[in-house]
């Protein structure tokens, strides 16, 4: 199974779809296997918090945003999102045909001052955002997110209509 390979001070055993550096006569394979049984996935999917930065992605929402770039907007969605919107008329969106057929217009027509970043806070449910919406106009979004890292549902109202910071436990949880 294994076989050993000496150039000079230093061996090196190769297995099958893995090989592994030998330093001072200590050995420790890790193979695919090994890793998911030493973490524990279950069901193939791994903790959490140790997958993504969840402020990260929010970030990168606004960057696609402010860059009007709907491909990797859309991109940052899970197949099955849903957004819902309060800002004017209620929308609620699912899906990425849906998704794109509410983002479009948005990004087309941007305000100078659109997606400008205002505050942005983690939450045990994902993270709640203020920014300036397209027509620059300040927005509440909460964002949840699916555990392989996907936006999986947002939620978003003018800040207007909330009480001032009280509001923001009751809306994000």
């Amino acid at each position: 199974m294994f076989r050993r390979i000496v150039f000079g001070s230093k061996a090196e055993f190769r297995t099958k779809a893995c090989s592994v550096s030998i330093h001072d006569d200590r050995h420790t394979p890790l193979t695919g296997s090994a890793l998911r049984t030493r973490y524990g996935e279950m069901d193939g999917t791994a903790d959490l918090a140790n997958d993504f930065d969840q402020i990260a992605l929010v970030v990168d929402w606004l960057d696609a945003c402010r860059n009007r770039d709907l491909a990797t907007l859309l991109d940052l969605y899970a197949d099955n999102a849903t957004l819902e919107c309060q800002c004017g008329e209620a929308t609620i969106s699912e899906g990425r045909a849906a998704l794109e057929c509410y983002w479009k217009p948005r990004l087309d027509t941007l305000a100078p001052t659109a997606f400008g970043l205002e505050e942005i806070i983690p939450t045990t449910d994902g993270v709640v955002l203020d920014y300036l919406s397209h027509e620059g106009k300040p927005v509440r979004i909460a964002f949840s997110f699916t555990r392989d890292g996907k936006i999986q549902a947002t939620h978003c109202l003018p800040v207007a209509e909330l009480q001032p910071r009280a509001g923001l436990r009751d809306y994000a949880g």
